[in-house]
């Protein structure tokens, strides 16, 4: 079964990733994070995922945005990989606290969080 798993860091928590993999005695997920010079992100996820669960570990710590920006490529990349399952694992969970309207045409944060995480925008 375990065969069957695969566990992917982001930049954010890549030491709780791997004692998560040293706990199952599987090998930490091999995928490739760069930054371009003008900060734009580039991910490579270099082994097969067909037909398997995949856990991506990544927080929403300071940079929040920058972190967040790298879970949404990460899914992205790993979606079209075709994998049976995908599950964010994510300890800290930024803009949590901006979880209700406060006054008129304020936006709700986390509410978009989770739409940009469970449904991921993948042209066909």
């Amino acid at each position: 079964m375990l065969d069957r798993l695969k566990i992917f860091s982001g930049s954010s928590n890549v030491v709780l990733a791997q004692q998560m993999c040293d706990l199952l005695h599987i090998p930490l997920g091999d995928a490739s994070l760069k930054k371009f010079s003008d900060g734009e992100i580039s991910v490579d996820i270099c082994e097969n995922v067909r037909g398997m669960d995949v856990f991506i570990v990544q927080s929403a710590c300071t940079p929040a945005n920058e972190y967040l920006m790298e879970m949404l490529i990460m899914l992205d990349a790993l979606k079209r990989a075709s994998p049976a399952r995908i599950t964010a694992v994510i300890p800290y969970y930024g803009y949590a606290r901006q979880d209700r309207k406060v006054s008129s045409r304020a936006p709700i944060s986390a509410k978009l969080r989770r739409s940009l995480l469970v449904r991921p925008s993948v042209p066909n």
